[in-house]
C-alpha cells in the first residue's frame, strides 16, 4: 500500500490563522501611510498655491481676485488648480482660498473621497501652517500639526 501525501487540515487552520494575523497588522499600516502620502501631496499643493498667490500679488499688487466666490476673495482658486493630486485620476483634497484680502490670504486643503475624515490643513500667507482634526474647527497651528504630530 502506497502511502498518501497532503496536508492536514490542522496544518491548513494554522497557516490560514498566521496569514490572518500578518494580513491584520500589514493593511492597516499599508492604508495609514497611504494617507500619509496623500496629505503630503496636498501640502505640496497648498505650497504651490501659495506661490500662485505670492504672483498674483507681484502682477495685482493684492491677494483680491484670486478666488471665485465672494467678490474673487473665496472659494476655489481662479489661479490654480482646484483639487490634489495635481494630477493623476482620483483627486483626494479640494484646494480653497478661505480669506483673501489686499495684503493677507488664508488657505485650505480639505479633504474628501478616499481621505474624508482626515481634518483640513492649512496655509496662511505668514507661512503658519496648521492642522484641524476630524470633525474639529479649531486649528492646531506649528510645522508639526501638518505631520499630525501637534495633538
Amino acid at each position: 500500500m502506497k502511502k498518501q501525501r497532503g496536508f492536514t487540515l490542522i496544518e491548513l487552520m494554522i497557516v490560514v490563522a498566521v496569514i490572518g494575523v500578518l494580513a491584520g497588522i500589514a493593511i492597516p499600516s499599508y492604508q495609514e501611510h497611504v494617507k500619509k502620502a496623500r496629505r503630503a501631496d496636498a501640502q505640496g499643493a497648498l505650497m504651490g498655491l501659495a506661490q500662485a498667490m505670492e504672483k498674483h500679488f507681484t502682477v495685482n499688487g493684492t491677494y483680491v481676485g484670486a478666488g471665485s466666490d465672494n467678490n474673487n476673495t473665496t472659494g476655489a482658486p481662479a489661479i490654480f488648480p482646484t483639487e490634489a493630486p495635481l494630477d493623476g485620476g482620483t483627486k483626494f483634497y479640494n484646494l480653497r482660498i478661505t480669506a483673501a484680502d489686499a495684503v493677507s490670504y488664508t488657505l485650505q486643503a480639505q479633504p474628501k473621497n478616499g481621505q474624508a475624515g482626515d481634518g483640513y490643513l492649512q496655509l496662511q500667507s505668514t507661512g503658519e501652517k496648521a492642522w484641524a482634526r476630524a470633525g474639529g474647527s479649531t486649528f492646531a497651528s506649528g510645522d508639526a500639526c501638518w505631520s499630525k504630530t501637534c495633538y
